[in-house]
């Protein structure tokens, strides 16, 4: 398998945008795109996210779909008015086929759930059109998944463990064991 950072070196236009309002996952995700060889700006609002595309056309985009102030949607219409041939991956805590459906018809090439890995990324970014993705080398295991999915509903509930537990249909005392506990590997 080739090194992702060997195939981006080989890039001509390496700009990538990253439009997430999780300001330590976009930094991390930066961070780590960086590392494999992109020029990256960092944007946490659609209005951000369309400032700087216009400022600057990126080559790549990861965009968010739920942001603070609206759809990531919108800022992949505007990447892709200014920019046609760029390639934009959608991230999202989200996951459904209705949200894929409406990313890919917005203009984005792939779709990915939260949290996703640098190497996810770059594999989506630098598909060829009609290739499949490889699987990932190490899945996040099952407790991982839903303790990332749990944290993310505490979150947006901001920090409400009673609400938490409502939305997620669990009994409040179970919720707060998991919170208490450790991220599983």
């Amino acid at each position: 398998m080739t090194d992702v950072s060997d195939t981006v070196a080989g890039l001509a236009d390496k700009t990538l945008l990253v439009l997430d309002d999780d300001a330590p996952l976009r930094t991390r995700l930066g961070r780590a795109l960086e590392q494999r060889g992109f020029e990256v700006t960092l944007a946490g609002s659609v209005a951000e996210g369309i400032a700087a595309v216009r400022a600057n056309p990126p080559a790549y985009a990861v965009v968010d779909l739920k942001l603070d102030d609206g759809s990531g949607l919108r800022a992949v219409e505007t990447i892709r008015e200014v920019r046609p041939e760029s390639r934009v991956v959608m991230l999202t805590g989200y996951g459904n086929i209705a949200t894929a459906v409406a990313a890919v018809k917005a203009g984005a090439i792939d779709y990915l759930a939260k949290p996703a890995d640098a190497d996810d990324v770059v594999r989506a970014l630098l598909a060829q059109a009609g290739e499949n993705p490889s699987p990932p080398e190490k899945p996040m295991s099952a407790d991982r998944v839903r303790w990332e999915h749990i944290q993310r509903v505490y979150e947006l509930c901001n920090h409400n463990v009673s609400e938490t537990a409502r939305r997620l249909s669990m009994h409040r005392r179970t919720l707060q064991r998991i919170l208490a506990k450790r991220a599983p590997k």
